[in-house]
């Protein structure tokens, strides 16, 4: 396997057809997910007889690590772990340790919905994860409850954040959706209460991910008017980008009680500057998050396909990509031609 690597190293670090390079991979490495959030996994189409993947169809450890090395090779230089939920995954802190192991790999990091996050951060961190995102839609009970499909658990999650802060995956990132009329009047709240804290909080606006949702644009709240409102009530200015491709636009409060971010995927797409690829449960490899079919490399590598072979198909699926669909969402959505994407629960936000 190595001699194919070597063989295969001048033509790393590939350029997609819009200049873009390949940086970070998410990798979901669960399908399934211990909440039902209307955004993601509705409950009525996610109900107790949906069949999700059976174990021997996922990607095992080694399969995830092996192809992660390949990535690396070709440029990645971040990793996170997504799913469903990447915790319901036994073992989780195994692939971690694995994957630190990749020389090329700067930095891996966690999204979950922290529900489990209190039992394994200290595991976790200890195997090498750099930083985890928690999903955090809300502090208020009913509205809690309401988005994670019926799930009281915030407790559990708070208590998660906690542990990973006491752990040492800090700054902890606080990832919440803004729907309006529905958990927008909590925004401040949340920014409150983790002020002061290495938290950082981020705005994301609500996304037609999926195809089942129900996304209204009129339920989108731009990130300038959430801006405005914490700027309101504590100052703040922006501040630049930690790295180049960053998709959330920081803000830091004036008093240095710490800063927030905004994503705008609806309002101020960020397309251009994209270098995100993800790898789904199952070994499908994606190049956009609402993109509509993915490579499959669960396949060939079951079937014997060396590392250069790999190489190859995933080095000209990322050179053929010029997916940008969050500039052209107006577009496509006015069109006649319907849009089928993928359901984040398979490649994670």
């Amino acid at each position: 396997m190595a001699s194919d690597i070597h063989d295969i190293r001048g033509i790393n670090n590939p350029l997609d057809r819009l200049g873009r390079p390949l940086h970070d991979l998410r990798i979901s490495v669960m399908d399934r997910c211990n909440f039902r959030c209307p955004y993601c996994m509705p409950k009525d189409a996610f109900h107790e007889h949906y069949r999700f993947l059976r174990s021997q169809e996922r990607l095992a450890f080694d399969e995830i690590t092996r192809l992660s090395r390949l990535f690396a090779n070709l440029g990645v230089r971040k990793l996170r772990l997504t799913g469903g939920e990447p915790l319901l995954r036994a073992n989780l802190a195994d692939l971690v340790g694995d994957l630190s192991d990749i020389g090329e790999i700067q930095d891996i990091a966690l999204t979950t919905n922290g529900v489990l996050l209190g039992q394994h951060a200290v595991d976790l961190f200890a195997n090498g994860l750099k930083r985890v995102t928690v999903s955090l839609d809300t502090l208020d009970n009913e509205t809690f409850k309401r988005m994670s499909g019926g799930f009281a658990a915030l407790d559990q999650v708070l208590d998660g954040i906690d542990a990973a802060i006491a752990a040492g995956l800090t700054p902890v990132k606080v990832n919440t959706v803004i729907e309006r009329g529905v958990n927008d009047h909590t925004a401040l709240d949340l920014v409150d209460y983790f002020r002061g804290r290495p938290v950082i909080v981020r705005f994301i606006e609500f996304m037609d991910v999926g195809n089942r949702n129900g996304w209204d644009p009129k339920m989108v709240v731009p990130s300038r008017e959430l801006a405005a409102r914490v700027h309101a009530r504590w100052p703040m200015h922006a501040i630049s980008e930690n790295y180049r491709g960053e998709v959330a636009q920081r803000w830091r409060f004036d008093d240095g009680a710490g800063e927030v971010g905004f994503i705008s995927s609806i309002s101020q797409p960020f397309c251009g500057a994209c270098s995100r690829a993800r790898l789904s449960s199952e070994g499908q490899f994606y190049n956009c998050l609402f993109a509509a079919e993915g490579l499959d490399l669960r396949t060939p590598l079951r079937a014997g396909a060396t590392d250069a072979e790999l190489l190859q198909l995933i080095r000209g699926t990322w050179m053929g990509r010029r997916d940008r669909y969050s500039e052209l969402r107006d577009e496509l959505r006015r069109s006649d031609t319907e849009h089928k994407k993928i359901e984040m629960h398979y490649i994670g936000g």
